[in-house]
């Protein structure tokens, strides 16, 4: 099945301000994760002072952090154009960088306002995963996390065909893979994982080292349909960090259940 998409990745444009798919769905994504995470927070018995601080601070560093991966990934076009780095709105934004960024802010505030840590970074899992999730749908519109052609036994493929879509301009018209949408997949099934494993009395950590085992594994494979700058041993950006977060997800499990010293989570709904 090929799925043409030729909607305008503009929703409109009142003055200096752009609308588009990518931002509206981007900004969605954030308010599900910061609804997610407060439930998940009260669900722990967490009361974290100023919550709407630590929201602000966090999704402020997630989006930079998200912004510098993709420019670093595309610093050859950034270096002609220095201030189209900073049109966020426009799509651009690497899910690793968000997850790193994010990460130092939740370290940073958990030092100042000395809050424990993992359980920290427990209940902000479930939220990420599915602002993962519908923040693609954004890409799934203008084209900014496209896969390569797919001529032959695709199953399913996206054709753009708007001008304004963010893949090179040689994959216009073309089938590619769908890159998104494996992406989606990807999120939701680690999603359902880890719904499923908030409930067990598991060290606390857990939830945040198996979303980077998991998320990783399936990152990495689904990347070889991407075409990406090659950054070392014949593997993209996204794919050199998978495999770095997948180690460090693999390690933090055998810390965090070694001798089952750790206490665990609350278990209730």
């Amino acid at each position: 099945m090929n799925i043409h998409i030729g909607i305008d990745p503009d929703i409109a444009k009142i003055g200096p301000l752009l609308l588009t798919w990518h931002g509206l769905f981007t900004a969605l994504g954030i308010l599900v994760a910061v609804w997610l995470t407060a439930r998940e927070l009260r669900r722990r018995g967490i009361a974290l002072p100023n919550y709407d601080t630590w929201a602000l601070v966090t999704v402020f560093g997630g989006i930079l952090g998200a912004r510098l991966f993709f420019v670093l990934d595309h610093i050859d076009y950034f270096i002609g154009h220095p201030l189209e780095a900073l049109a966020v709105n426009e799509g651009g934004l690497a899910i690793y960088g968000a997850v790193f960024g994010g990460f130092v802010a939740i370290v940073m505030l958990s030092r100042i306002f000395r809050q424990p840590l993992a359980p920290l970074l427990d209940s902000v899992v479930p939220g990420l995963l599915l602002a993962q999730a519908i923040g693609r749908l954004g890409c799934t519109v203008n084209g900014d996390a496209w896969g390569g052609p797919c001529l032959h036994g695709c199953p399913i493929t996206f054709t753009y065909t708007n001008p304004k879509d963010l893949l090179p301009a040689d994959l216009l018209g073309v089938p590619t893979h769908p890159y998104p949408l494996y992406d989606i997949v990807v999120n939701l099934i680690v999603f359902a994982v880890i719904w499923r494993l908030r409930r067990r009395p598991v060290p606390a950590g857990t939830l945040a080292a198996t979303y980077a085992v998991l998320y990783s594994f399936g990152r990495f494979f689904i990347s070889f349909v991407r075409q990406e700058r090659i950054w070392f041993w014949g593997l993209q950006e996204a794919q050199v960090v998978a495999v770095l977060a997948f180690v460090a997800g693999l390690v933090a499990l055998a810390v965090l259940f070694r001798g089952q010293r750790h206490v665990p989570t609350p278990v209730e709904a």
